[in-house]
C-alpha cells in the first residue's frame, strides 16, 4: 500500500481543535440539507428506504453514492426497518459493482463530515491496483485523473440495470 504522492512526506500538526464543531448541512444552524432538497445528482436506482447516486465526475467508474430517503444522520439514528433493509441493499450495489468487471474489491465507507443525511460510498479498486488497497484507495481516487463523463455514465447505467 503506497500514497499516491512521492516520498518524503512531513507530518504535520493539527490545528486547534474547534469545539463545539461547525454545523454541517442538515444540522441546525447549517446549511440546508442538499440530499432532502433534491440539490444532488439524480438518483440512479431507489427503493422505499434508498437512493443510489453517481458522483459528477471522478476516476473510478463504477463509484456510487448510497443515501438513505429519510433524513437521519447515523447508524445510531437508524430507524430498524431501514437498518434492516442496509446490508441487501449494499449486497446488491457491491454485486452490481463488480458485474463491471475490471474490478479488485469493493470499498464502503462512511465519512459523514460534510453532512447530517445517511449515505455511504461504494468505489471499485481496479483489479489489480494494489497500491489502492485498504485506506488508500479514496487517496488515489483523488489523485488519479478523471475518466470521461461518457464513460462514468455507461458505468452508472450499468450499476443501476443491475441493481
Amino acid at each position: 500500500m503506497t500514497f499516491p504522492y512521492a516520498e518524503p512526506l512531513v507530518p504535520r500538526e493539527p490545528g486547534e481543535r474547534q469545539i463545539p464543531e461547525p454545523p454541517r448541512r442538515g444540522e441546525p444552524g447549517g446549511p440546508p440539507c442538499a440530499i432532502c432538497g433534491g440539490k444532488t445528482t439524480n438518483a440512479l436506482w431507489s427503493d422505499a428506504h434508498w437512493t443510489l447516486h453517481a458522483p459528477v465526475g471522478g476516476s473510478l467508474p463504477g463509484a456510487v453514492w448510497l443515501a438513505s430517503r429519510e433524513h437521519f444522520d447515523s447508524f445510531a439514528d437508524m430507524p430498524e426497518e431501514v437498518a434492516a433493509s442496509f446490508a441487501g441493499v449494499v449486497a446488491r450495489a457491491e454485486r452490481a459493482i463488480l458485474s463491471l468487471g475490471d474490478v479488485g474489491r469493493v470499498h464502503l465507507y462512511r465519512w459523514g463530515d460534510g453532512g447530517a443525511h445517511f449515505h455511504v460510498w461504494l468505489m471499485p479498486r481496479p483489479l489489480g491496483m494494489v497500491e489502492a488497497t485498504g485506506m488508500f484507495l479514496p487517496v488515489w481516487e483523488d489523485a488519479l485523473p478523471n475518466v470521461p463523463d461518457q464513460e462514468l455514465a455507461a458505468a452508472a447505467e450499468r450499476v443501476a440495470a443491475a441493481m
